[in-house]
């Protein structure tokens, strides 16, 4: 055999023999592994940019650690880790030659030492050659031995590589394939009983039956039971009353309601503990009244439709603007995503935040401090991710135009495709433990954006928080039908949700006789007649927006009783960026969740400022500030004047990363209604001065605070850490004083507190608590906002220009293709997946969610 060449930079070490290969990988042996079951190799994609093996620089996958590195960040890893070993993975692809004699020859394929590389979609297999090149990397000194070398290196080094080689994608779990392969048809399916109780289901409206949720529902599909499901890490998903209806009757099969459509059923076998598939699931829904057999758009992001339903068609070509022969841009800004599978909702999301300085500021801004303070493990890190996601979108280093000899080429095949960036590991990570986001399906963007906010809210503290440029205060007004006397509080909120009202539509006449023409096409079985878009005028929405909502179930303070109640919002603050969600979908009577097919005339320029909320006005008279009597289950009643708290919830809370005195706070104020309603409790009150404060139990016959208003007139109590906290650091050997410091420094948190005690020597906290005695919560608030006595809030002028929106294409959100339009330069240009062009008519007047900014008031 021939000796390996091993080089040293540029410069080649000719004759080493094989001997002197065992002896120079001797010191790095024990750092050298064999991927174990469970761990994920990082082969196809860097974990702090978006090199990967066919990058000009390849990638370096660390052999103790299994992550991958591109050429500019490799040197990090070694010298925060001292890890030596990296095996570095470069493909080169080659177009095949035309003539018989000339050209690229494929030599000997290494292709299979990259088993599970997948082939860059925009190569065509028939056109193009994969050549793969791997070779083992010793820093600092790079010296490098190609693979495979199967009789030069030491037995576990050959083992490792080989395991590397071939080891499966680490998100290869994640593929629609192997997701269908593992559900299976349940052993109840066909044999399930169903009770004949005249149980109908209506198509909205829904409640659990043994608590408060409206989310996360599941229909028992023996008895028609809806009840919520379990409860999840970040806050979504319910209290576990459809595990505990099984358990008292043995009714095996439940269905997920929120997602039903007529390609998408979600059911869960509790015998069975897991997803399973039901072939007469059609049946079974019948059986209770739900009839999804109609449906008719199967919504997949697929350009051949062949379904019949033209306004779609029209909708797709217009949104997507098909047919213009559109100028595609590079650079800076105008980098593509692709499309992983049904993930256009994260990328146009992401495509818009990103456009947003703020955003811009926070992680890119921050890249390199982000980068050297990342975990050892930064595809787990938040910061870390929207960083890295930030900079390969705003860098230009994934967006570059081809050279003029391939353009003219690619452009006569009329073939050209910018690559883009692809976000698996982002994916992976912000979806992690998701019930929804977590999957290979569509998924609603108003929701995903929601959820990012959410993380990025649990994530920034202590640091520069973006959040700040959408959060604004809502100023609700709650009046007594009876009494007529009101209550106004205020509450956080990130998105306006805009109404459509059909009734205003300007072209209402020619939808009235579309509808009789469509209906006497029906019952002769003729073709339906052309279909007519609905135009709502904005100000229409607008004043929808305002109007009067009744409140069933309001609880009037004055009468100590229930009674008919109106509630009206303003803004009590304008964000800096406003968020305005159109209500385009609905639920119809035979069950097929439809998007109203309309047209808004949506505006370049926003004034609000007549929204803006009054406050009390005179001769108004408020309600007495009294908290309802809450009503708590049976089983967890306590005495009176001191209601017991579910310390298991309040624990699930904790885990998250929120103060225990905080969560206990959520579950009693909340009634012990579970986790989710005490996590929406936090996000509300998250950011008030005594947020982390223990709990103060009312003593009997005074009343408790108001819910509502709890926190925005709080006054401070001594902010002392939870002694069950300062246990726990403590025994790990830090001393009490500077444990108590940690977790005052971190809100209470125990993982950053940790973190806190390694970073500040008792002698820095020393010098800090002389000269910063009442800073506290210094942690928790953010440099340039005056009033931290509440939610940080960037309030302004109610005037804007629109600059970015995201429109949906198909019948649900919950499938179709999703694609945004961004003003840049002056110029709206269109981010179709990983396709970014000048847009020539940017259809404003269909899109789904809107982005404003805010005038200056000069």
């Amino acid at each position: 055999a021939i000796a390996a060449e091993v080089t040293l930079g540029l410069p080649f070490l000719n004759g080493r023999m094989a001997a002197d290969l065992g002896e120079l990988l001797v010191p790095y042996m024990p750092t050298i592994r064999v991927p174990r079951t469970g761990d994920r190799v990082f082969k196809s994609e860097c974990a702090f940019s978006y090199d990967s093996p066919e990058s000009e620089g390849g990638l370096y996958v660390c052999m103790n650690t299994f992550l991958g590195f591109g050429r500019e960040h490799v040197e990090r890893h070694y010298r925060k880790t001292g890890q030596s070993v990296y095996m570095h993975l470069k493909r080169h692809v080659k177009e095949k030659a035309t003539g018989a004699a000339g050209g690229a020859i494929s030599r000997r394929r290494n292709g299979k030492v990259f088993l599970d590389l997948e082939l860059n979609r925009d190569f065509n297999g028939d056109e193009y050659d994969c050549e793969d090149e791997a070779k083992l990397v010793i820093f600092p000194d790079h010296f490098e031995i190609p693979l495979p070398n199967i009789e030069e290196l030491p037995a576990l080094v050959t083992i490792a590589c080989d395991a590397v080689l071939n080891a499966a994608s680490a998100y290869k779990k994640q593929e629609p394939d192997s997701w269908d392969k593992e559900i299976q048809v349940s052993k109840h399916a066909r044999s399930l009983r169903q009770q004949d109780n005249g149980v109908r289901i209506p198509p909205s409206g829904w409640k659990c039956q043994k608590c408060e949720m409206k989310e996360n529902l599941w229909l028992n599909l023996s008895d028609g039971a809806v009840l919520c499901g379990k409860w999840f890490f970040d806050g979504s998903g319910g209290n576990g009353h459809a595990l505990d209806h099984f358990k008292d009757t043995n009714f095996p099969l439940a269905v997920k309601l929120d997602n039903l459509t007529p390609d998408i059923a979600d059911i869960y076998s509790f015998d069975e503990e897991e997803a399973v598939l039901d072939p007469q699931i059609s049946e079974h829904l019948q059986h209770f009244g739900i009839d999804i057999i109609n449906g008719t758009d199967n919504g997949h992001h697929n350009t051949d439709n062949t379904n019949g339903v033209r306004p779609r068609v029209s909708e797709w070509e217009v949104i997507q603007e098909s047919g213009m022969k559109l100028k595609a841009v590079y650079g800076s800004g105008f980098t593509g995503i692709k499309n992983l599978g049904n993930s256009c909702y994260l990328g146009t999301i992401m495509q818009v935040l990103f456009s947003i300085p703020e955003f811009q500021r926070a992680y890119v801004g921050n890249l390199q401090r982000i980068y050297d303070y990342s975990p050892l493990d930064p595809s787990t890190d938040f910061s870390t991710q929207m960083a890295k996601l930030g900079h390969g979108l705003l860098s230009g280093l994934y967006s570059k135009p081809p050279m003029k000899s391939e353009l003219i080429e690619q452009v006569m095949k009329e073939e050209y495709k910018p690559k883009g960036i692809s976000l698996k590991m982002f994916k992976a990570l912000v979806s992690n433990g998701h019930p929804e986001f977590s999957s290979n399906r569509q998924q609603d963007a108003q929701k995903f954006f929601l959820h990012l906010i959410n993380l990025v809210e649990r994530n920034s503290v202590g640091l520069e928080n973006p959040n700040n440029a959408f959060r604004y205060l809502v100023e609700e007004r709650v009046q007594c039908c009876q009494t007529q006397k009101v209550r106004y509080t205020q509450k956080v909120d990130y998105l306006m949700q805009l109404p459509a009202p059909i009734e205003a539509a300007s072209n209402r006449e020619e939808l009235i006789a579309y509808e009789a023409k469509r209906n006497e096409a029906e019952e002769n079985m003729r073709a339906p007649p052309e279909p007519v878009r609905a135009r709502i005028p904005f100000t229409a929405c607008l004043q929808a927006f305002t109007e009067p909502e009744n409140i069933p179930d309001f609880w009037s303070s004055e009468l100590q009783a229930k009674s008919a109640g109106v509630k009206t919002s303003r803004f009590a603050s304008f964000p800096e960026y406003l968020v305005v969600q159109i209500k385009k979908f609905t639920f119809v009577v035979d069950w097929v969740p439809k998007k109203v097919d309309l047209s808004i005339d949506i505006p370049d320029f926003l004034d609000l400022s007549r929204l803006r909320g009054t406050g009390l006005q005179a001769g108004e008279q408020e309600l007495p500030d009294l908290t309802p009597p809450i009503v708590l289950p049976e089983d967890t009643r306590g005495k009176k004047g001191s209601p017991e708290i579910d310390e298991s919830a309040a624990m699930q809370l904790a885990e998250m990363g929120f103060p225990l005195e905080a969560c206990r706070k959520a579950i009693y104020y909340t009634g012990n209604m579970g986790p989710e309603m005490a996590f929406n409790w936090i996000i509300a009150h998250m950011e008030e001065p005594d947020f982390s404060e223990p709990l103060a139990l009312p003593t009997f016959m005074e009343p408790g605070p108001s819910v509502a208003g709890s926190g925005l007139a709080a006054t401070p109590l001594d902010n002392h850490p939870p002694e069950e906290s300062i246990a726990i650091l403590t025994s790990m050997g830090f001393p009490r004083r500077h444990t108590v410091q940690a977790l005052k420094a971190t809100n209470n948190n125990l993982e950053r507190a940790l973190d806190w005690i390694f970073t500040h020597t008792e002698r820095e906290e020393e010098e800090e608590e002389t000269s910063n005695a009442l800073s506290d919560m210094a942690d928790t608030t953010e440099p340039n906002d005056s009033d931290a006595s509440g939610p940080q809030i960037k309030d302004g002028p109610g005037r804007y220009e629109l600059f970015a929106f995201i429109s949906h294409i198909g019948a649900s959100t919950m499938s179709g293709h999703y694609v945004c339009h961004i003003k840049k330069e002056g110029r709206w240009v269109i981010f179709n997946d990983h396709k970014v062009c000048l847009s020539e008519r940017p259809p404003k007047d269909l899109g789904y969610i809107y982005f404003y900014r805010r005038l200056s008031s000069s």
